[in-house]
Order: structure tokens, then C-alpha cells, then sequence
């Protein structure tokens, strides 16, 4: 087990790839040590071998976890664009992201299924 440094928690961490409809198409799980970007990079080679999935990629939406080396490698390993959704300056507590609830819907899927949970 890792340790998240930024959350303070001991674990793993969850990378999903889900189309607009939320429908998964790639996952990687790993230790909470291992920083968000090298995390979607782990995520990502694993459409480079599926050729389908490597050409419908158009554009990915990541939240501020990913920012920093994570849209460069992007743009020079795949055919595609990276786009980081941030929150806006002016908003105070809970905002709905653009894009963002499309992911946070299919971890509510998938976690309605017990097997699934952490623990259990």
C-alpha cells in the first residue's frame, strides 16, 4: 500500500477512462504513492495497445490533479487533446464541473456494486 502525500491517505488509487456517456473503457488501479499524471500515463498505454480505442480518442478531460508534464507527453505520444477542466476562481463550495460529473457518475455505478468498495 502507498501513501497520497496530498489527501493524507494510505491505499490506492483509481484511474478510469470513460467515454461521454460514462461508459468505462480502460482502468488502472495502483499504489496512492504514485502521482495522478504517471498514473494517467499508466492508463493511457493501455489504449496503445487497442487500436480502437487509440483512434476514438479526440479529446480527454482531466481535472487539476493531472496538470504539470501529463499534456505535453500527451500531444507528442497520441493524436489527440488534453484539456484541463478547472473550477472557477468565484465559485464557494460545492460546483458541478463541466465534464467531470460524467466520470463522478460512473464511479456511483460502480460503486453500488459491494465487491467493488475498498475494505470489503
Amino acid at each position: 500500500m502507498g501513501y497520497d502525500a496530498g489527501k493524507k491517505v494510505k491505499g490506492r488509487k483509481r484511474h478510469h477512462l470513460v467515454d461521454t456517456l460514462g461508459l468505462l473503457w480502460a482502468l488502472v488501479v495502483h499504489s496512492a504513492g504514485v502521482q495522478d499524471r504517471d498514473g494517467a500515463k499508466l492508463l493511457l498505454e493501455r489504449t496503445r495497445r487497442e487500436p480502437a480505442l487509440r483512434e476514438r480518442l479526440q479529446k480527454i478531460w482531466v481535472d487539476r490533479g493531472y496538470r504539470g508534464t501529463l499534456e505535453a507527453w500527451v500531444t507528442a505520444h497520441y493524436d489527440c487533446v488534453l484539456e484541463i477542466v478547472r473550477r472557477a476562481d468565484d465559485g464557494k463550495g460545492f460546483v458541478v464541473l463541466p465534464h467531470r460529473w460524467v466520470v463522478e457518475r460512473t464511479l456511483g455505478w460502480l460503486n453500488r456494486w459491494r465487491r467493488l468498495l475498498e475494505g470489503q
